[in-house]
């Protein structure tokens, strides 16, 4: 197939040679994006009589039907094209003739791919904010449910102090709203022209950059033709933002597989994300959550594969740039994917509350509020955190919790003891005590979830 770059060399390359220099096998993804650019490129091109509105009109006449064909499927993308960009003018030439090689005035393969990646990426950030939004709200109506459901909080895997489910669940949500502002932040950068950068030096013809920019929905241009064209760092930035998005699943991930355990039967996940055992009647593998947990390290792959390619490039173009594209294709597909499913698996879990309440008591997590329970009545606290551990090793010793001990055994520590120690060692009463804002009262957790609720609305 004769090269539409043809020219200084003859453009006949070894077969070997073409499939590695090809792209459309994965920039053929951007299509939509190509033909919507150069559209527009028409229309600038008109707009400034450097083509007359008549061939313009048929460019775009032309470029409308071309999408139209890839959308239905009556035109097949060639593969043993170069890019995405040659075979859309192949056809467009193919089937306009001579108006067809104009529209390429004024532009460079350079600059059109940035723009359609650049077109392309901006509606993967919307897709991928939609997507979290969606999983922040399953998270946020899952609190609600757990609001009160009491629960051991952990520091280095050690039982602490009572918390709700609700509580734990929350602070997921927001890490997953900064997740939502890092896209958002890096979508404005994202959003500049690049188009009419060309090569890398701009061009002789009069143009009309910004009227490409505003038709296309670009808030401005990149004001420097070299950068335009060798600048990736939004694909670096957006592949940033999804590493830390899929770190905070991988996190939860791992939270969920331990809960799943039997070692601790906090949730049961929907055998809907769940796989069995090929030999093991019994078992029920949280394979979604741990796939999630998995593909945290490709993505963290394809950024570093990104940042390593661009580390070591002069400006401005160089075919190194064209390993952008399936890293953060790959980032983008592996994301959608992780956040579809785990939304799901999320909306359909449920809690065991009662073997949640239980690993709280017998974590003895309750032990301070005893001792503060002494010191209100009077004693030295160092008298009541003495008195306190000791009813804790007796509660071990008879398998037992503080909430059970009868008032005798109490009274065997301390005098001081009554019957309103019950209530103040409650489980539910040492939570609702945490009044600060932020904290785990159910108050403060339904503070938190309007709180989200207003942001997700705005």
């Amino acid at each position: 197939m004769a090269k539409m770059w043809a020219g200084r060399t003859d453009g006949k390359t070894e077969k070997i040679a073409d499939d590695f220099n090809s792209s459309i096998h994965f920039d053929s993804r951007m299509y939509r994006q190509d033909i919507t650019g150069s559209m527009a490129h028409a229309a600038m091109l008109a707009s400034k009589n450097i083509i007359s509105p008549a061939d313009a009109d048929t460019l775009i006449a032309g470029l409308e039907q071309i999408l139209s064909d890839l959308d239905s499927g009556v035109l097949a993308i060639d593969m043993e094209c170069e890019d995405i960009h040659m075979f859309v003018e192949q056809v467009l030439t193919a089937r306009l003739g001579d108006v067809g090689k104009k529209l390429h005035t004024a532009r460079s393969r350079n600059d059109q791919v940035a723009l359609d990646i650049r077109m392309y990426l901006r509606e993967q950030v919307d897709q991928i904010v939609e997507l979290t939004q969606n999983l922040i709200a399953a998270v946020t109506e899952k609190a609600e449910v757990y609001k009160d459901a009491i629960m051991p909080g952990y520091t280095h895997l050690q039982r602490a102090q009572p918390i709700t489910f609700g509580h734990h669940l929350m602070a997921y949500a927001m890490m997953l709203l900064r997740d939502i502002q890092r896209l958002q932040d890096c979508r404005k950068r994202m959003n500049l022209s690049p188009i009419g950068c060309c090569a890398l030096a701009g061009t002789t013809y009069d143009t009309d950059r910004h009227f490409e920019a505003e038709k296309l929905g670009f808030d401005g241009i990149c004001m420097n033709s070299l950068d335009g064209v060798s600048d990736r760092d939004f694909c670096v930035e957006m592949m940033s933002d999804i590493a830390i998005l899929m770190m905070h699943l991988s996190r939860f991930s791992e939270e969920i597989i331990l809960w799943s355990s039997w070692e601790f039967k906090f949730v049961e996940l929907s055998d809907a994300y769940t796989t069995g055992s090929s030999i093991m009647p019994q078992k029920k593998n949280p394979d979604m959550a741990e796939l999630v947990r998995g593909k945290t390290g490709r993505v963290y792959g394809d950024l570093m594969a990104l940042l390593t390619t661009l580390k070591g490039l002069p400006l401005a173009y160089n075919k190194d740039m064209q390993e952008d594209k399936e890293a953060i294709f790959d980032a983008c597909d592996t994301v959608v994917m992780c956040l579809q499913v785990f939304t799901g698996m999320i909306a359909t879990l449920t809690a065991n509350t009662a073997n949640m309440k239980l690993a709280a008591q017998k974590g003895f997590i309750n032990a301070t509020d005893l001792a503060d329970y002494l010191v209100k009545k009077g004693l030295p606290f160092r008298s009541a955190y003495k008195i306190s551990g000791q009813l804790v090793a007796l509660c071990i010793q008879k398998n037992t919790v503080l909430e059970e001990l009868p008032m005798e055994v109490y009274k065997d520590f301390s005098p001081l003891f009554e019957e309103d120690l019950y209530e103040a060692i409650d489980l539910m009463t040492c939570v609702q005590k945490r009044i600060s804002e932020g904290g785990t009262s159910v108050a403060s957790v339904e503070k938190q979830i309007k709180y989200v609720k207003e942001l997700l609305t705005l």
